[in-house]
This record gives structure tokens, sequence and C-alpha cells, in this order.
């Protein structure tokens, strides 16, 4: 074990770590997209560090695949979503900023606490970063709580998704390319259907927040 590789992998567990606290910190849509997309080459960062140092080829592949579909397609698809919105930002959340971040490093802390049992078991450099996969994973279900925008919403999902693949890349030995594939491309294909579905309700209704499709209803 090489200290490059400790380090690399902590460097990149970081940046999905902070991307995903970056997505509740800027009210603009367009930077939380961009957050999202270095989010997702910080994911298939993960992937690829860890697939050359067991020497698995197909871990490699899987953060190849992760790249190209976390980092640039979905991205792509969400920020024309953003590009038609005229006034893109998330003006009212229904916790600011500031208290955002305080519960993100609530949850953070909660997510260090709940997986100790964890970490102890996978005595890896590796296992020990497992609460941050959970952490990710419990801001992004904060994140949609919290922000009434179709595009958050979208963005949160998407958080907890990658919070869930980082967790299963650092306590196993990476999940199978099929198991990846398949997860992938549902994902792909809900952010395509959620872009149609944003894309549909700003056309013909002028509606970019959850709190005016209620009144709609009503």
């Amino acid at each position: 074990m090489s200290f490059s590789y400790v380090s690399l992998l902590d460097l990149a567990v970081v940046v999905v770590m902070v991307t995903a606290a970056l997505t509740l910190w800027r009210q603009s849509l367009a930077a939380a997209v961009k957050a999202l997309a270095v989010q997702g080459v910080g994911l298939a960062a993960v992937a690829v560090i860890l697939g050359a140092h067991r020497h698995d080829l197909v871990l490699v592949g899987v953060g190849v695949l992760v790249l190209a579909i976390k980092a640039v397609a979905v991205p792509w698809l969400i920020g024309r979503v953003v590009a038609h919105d005229h006034a893109a930002r998330e003006a009212s959340p229904l916790i600011n900023v500031p208290a955002s971040l305080v519960g993100a490093g609530v949850l953070t802390l909660l997510a260090f606490a709940a997986t100790r049992g964890v970490v102890a078991l996978v005595a890896t450099p590796a296992g020990r970063l497992i609460p941050f996969g959970v952490a990710i994973v419990l801001i992004g279900f904060f994140s949609m709580v919290v922000r009434r925008r179709a595009v958050s919403q979208i963005v949160g999902l998407l958080t907890i998704d990658n919070g869930i693949a980082l967790t299963a890349f650092l306590g196993t030995s990476g999940v199978p390319l099929v198991v990846e594939l398949g997860v992938t491309l549902d994902v792909l294909l809900a952010v395509v259907v959620l872009q149609v579905l944003v894309a549909h309700l700003q056309r013909h209704f002028n509606v970019h927040d959850l709190d005016q499709l209620r009144d709609l209803h009503d």
C-alpha cells in the first residue's frame, strides 16, 4: 500500500463530499449542476483509483462508465433544463443556506457515529472512508427536503445515488460492471424522464417550483 494511493483516494472522496455540500451552499441552479458534474468526476476517480490499486480492470471500466454518464451526460441533460429557466435560482428554500450547511455538518457527524462498527469491520484505507458515503446519502435526502425547485430535487436524487455508489465502492471490492451499468442506465433514464417533465411544466405552466405546482393543483 503506497502513500500516493491513500492520498489520491482521500482526495477523490473529499471532492465528492465537498461538492455535495456545495449543492446546498450555492443557490444558483447552474452552479449546483456544475457541482454535480465535479461530484461525478470525483466518484469516477474513486473507482479508477481502487481498480488500479487492486489491478481490477472491471472496476476501472466502471469508473470510466461513471465518468461518461454521471460527470458528462446527466449534468448536460439537467443543464438543458436550467438553460430554459430565466430565474434559475433556489430563491426560497425551506431552510436558509447557513442553516442548511449546519444541517449537513450534523448529518455528517451522525454518519460517522452510525458507521463506527462498519468501519471497524472493514479495516482498510477505503473502509475508513465509508462514513463519507453515508453522509452524502443523508445530505442528498436533506437537499430534497429543504429545496423546492424541481431541478434541485433532481440534483438531490442524484447526490443520493452517488453516495450509495461511493459507499459500495469503499465497502466492497467494487460492484460488478453489469450491476453498475444497470443502475447507472436506470438513473440516466430517470433523469431523461424528469427533464422532459420539467421542460413540459416550464413550457405550458411556467412552473419551476414545487409549491407553485401545488397551487395549480388547488
